[in-house]
């Protein structure tokens, strides 16, 4: 029977991995680590065992500026009587968040902050540069646009003092703040629905200011090319890229019929439109031809009275603002004492980490361009369902002018190294949307390791599948008694390590001292046990490849429960007959399945991998998919003589944590 050929993904020769930054005003809590942090670090590792530790960097950091952290720091001192600098205070959530990920067992190479230290200098240097850039090359304008002020404080109040609702037709957010609502969605400050001010909780006025503001709605045709490109040609998940095309719509106003039922002389008073009028909706749409005509009819409809909504549409994207703690923006044209809205400098943020990083292990300040636009490399950003905006179409439409392309440009979109874009639904906590401003506050991820271990829950978060929608996390250990119904859904999916890996691995070393003085046994593993074998490694690269981490260990449970089933029904036969062929033979076949499971489990769970590999006595080429296919005896020297570490009785490789054993 001739074998099946499989086609094998193609993985670049250099790649970094990125993860989205969680500001410098708060512990992490369960969602950055289980929505995103997990999914990045296990394809780091993985890529690392893939292509060579040398050539991927993983980076990430505090996101240090912007209003939020502003506004923290002032209660702390106003109600806690902090006595620290607002530095201080971001850097001892800075050391918490990286204490909390290496107890995750995260690999980061730099887990940097973006106002602090050398990392902190290089991003002021990063952002002045970029700027500079885009000024001069014609990418940005001035814009004076309407601001908050409150009249009772006497102050400008920055995007997070002002709360009210989302102006975005459809939109379903609880808080939108002064130009974003907490869904992503960017809007005019003037359109903001029923804003208040949280510092005096009155009405805000508006008042002019002057801004730098990026051309982003220019990049609507070349950003709509991409994602046709993208669709195309790629395996970016196509709910991500749908989402991305709701933003690249023309620019729409929506009014209720009722509205413009005794309306006559609307049509000439309007710039250049069509009207979408479809009987069964409520609301008449009016798609302009650009943001310049929509914004007229706007001004038409409020004198007229009439109430609209808007809908998604590229706005220009405010790079800079007047909150004190943040980085300066370059003076140009007589604008000075500005300083970066937070968002913008966040997307650069990880280019800075990269050429600190690059720095710190001596080599030259130019290297980083190898890995963000050498023709082999690739970047991947993992990130949460709200971000997709600013990272799917900010970031994008910013980094086209960086390279030169404007919005009449044809592009050649096979040779544009475009960042590969891993955006996760939404992680909810006993199926309701928890967040650290919200009503449902997430549990801290510290304190969910005083009931799970760190392997545990890396496994579960990735099983959950946020690939495809948004999913619940329910550890029972967070519920009352009440509501506790079957098992705990964290431990069954540890329970492939904790219990049937574990056994199997310690089966093998104790069944090989016991007969075999400690060596494992050299022959022909069966060809039922390679295939089986080699399909796994296969199935398991192809999902990892497509960032599918579900599937992943739906591969890896598969695999471990035939070569666990294998072991018990053939050890038992050979026990029973004392057949000591038979015992060395299943024993040959169960310490290859260990062997390649171990590689295929060490980017998920390497703490338990690394003391597996201990024992086995092999070198770190163990990980390497240069040998994923060789049997262990490549591995071990002289197969002959070398020795298993000797594994005391009842030791775990995979062990649960010290709440769930008892007695």
């Amino acid at each position: 029977m001739e074998e099946r050929k499989i086609e094998r993904p193609v993985f670049p020769k250099k790649a970094v991995i990125t993860s989205g930054m969680p500001y410098g005003n708060k512990e992490l809590h369960f969602g950055h680590v289980g929505g995103v942090f997990v999914h990045a670090d296990t394809f780091a590792r993985f890529l690392r065992d893939r292509i060579g530790k040398e050539n991927v960097i993983f980076v990430s950091g505090t996101d240090c500026y912007g209003s939020p952290i502003s506004a923290s720091y002032r209660k702390m001192v106003d109600e806690n009587n902090y006595k620290g600098t607002i530095e201080d205070y971001v850097r001892e959530n800075h050391e918490k968040q990286k204490e909390v990920l290496s107890k995750y067992e995260m690999d980061l190479n730099l887990y940097a902050a973006s106002a602090l230290d050398r990392a902190g200098e290089i991003h002021k240097e990063v952002s002045a540069n970029v700027f500079n850039k885009l000024y001069e090359g014609g990418f940005l304008q001035k814009l004076s646009s309407p601001q908050f002020y409150d009249p009772d404080k006497k102050v400008l109040l920055n995007g997070r003092q002002v709360i009210g609702k989302c102006p975005i037709e459809g939109c379903t957010s609880e808080k939108a703040y002064a130009d974003e609502c907490d869904l992503g969605h960017q809007f005019m400050p003037i359109e903001l629905i029923d804003p208040k001010s949280t510092l005096s909780g009155k009405v805000p006025e508006l008042r002019d200011v002057t801004n730098w503001y990026f051309k982003l709605d220019q990049y609507n045709r070349l950003l709509n090319e991409e994602v046709d490109y993208l669709r195309k040609n790629t395996n970016w998940r196509k709910y991500l890229l749908n989402t991305i095309e709701e933003f690249l719509k023309q620019p729409i106003i929506y009014v209720k019929r009722k509205q413009l039922e005794e309306v006559t002389d609307l049509e000439e008073k309007l710039p250049k439109h069509t009207i979408i009028d479809e009987p069964k909706k409520p609301s008449v749409s009016f798609v302009f031809e650009n943001l310049e005509d929509r914004d007229k009819a706007r001004e038409v409809f409020d004198k007229m009275g009439i109430r609209f909504r808007t809908g998604k549409t590229l706005v220009p994207f405010r790079l800079s603002g007047n909150v004190e703690w943040g980085i300066e923006v370059p003076e140009k044209e007589e604008l000075k004492d500005l300083t970066f809205w937070v968002w913008p400098e966040s997307l650069w943020a990880p280019v800075s980490f990269t050429k600190a990083y690059l720095e710190s292990i001596g080599k030259d300040s130019e290297a980083w361009k190898e890995f963000w636009t050498g023709k082999d490399s690739k970047v991947y950003q993992f990130i949460g369902e709200d971000n997709i905006y600013f990272y799917g179409v900010a970031e994008m439409a910013m980094l086209m002018a960086l390279l030169g392309i404007d919005k009449d440009d044809k592009v050649d979109w096979e040779s544009l190294n475009i960042p590969h874009l891993i955006a996760n639904n939404h992680l909810l906590f006993m199926d309701k949307k928890a967040s650290s401003s919200g009503a449902i506050k997430p549990p801290m991820a510290r304190e969910l390791l005083e009931y799970y271990t760190a392997e545990q829950l890396r496994m579960h978060f990735l099983s959950l599948g946020l690939v495809k929608k948004s999913v619940s996390f329910a550890p029972q250990a967070f519920m009352d008694d009440k509501d506790k119904q079957g098992p705990d859904t964290v431990l069954k999916d540890g329970n492939l390590l904790t219990n049937v890996f574990n056994r199997l691995v310690r089966s093998c070393f104790y069944t090989a001292q016991k007969y075999f003085d400690g060596t494992i046994p050299v022959g022909e593993i069966s060809k039922e046990i390679l295939d089986e074998s080699k399909e796994a490694i296969l199935t398991y690269e192809k999902h990892m490849y497509n960032h599918e981490f579900h599937i992943v260990t739906y591969v890896l449970d598969s695999y471990i429960r035939n070569m666990n089933k294998y072991w018990v029904n053939n050890m038992k036969q050979a026990e029973s007959k004392e057949d000591n062929e038979l015992r060395r033979q299943v024993l040959i076949d169960s310490f290859h399945a260990v062997r390649t499971a171990i590689t295929l489990i060490h980017p998920i769970a390497p703490n338990g991998c690394e003391m597996v590999r201990e024992y086995l006595n092999v070198d770190e080429r163990l990980w390497s998919w240069d040998y994923i296919f060789k049997p262990i005896y490549d591995l071990l020297g002289d197969p002959a003589t070398h020795k298993l570490k000797y594994l005391e009785p009842r030791v775990d490789f995979f062990a649960k944590h010290e709440s769930q054993i008892s007695g």
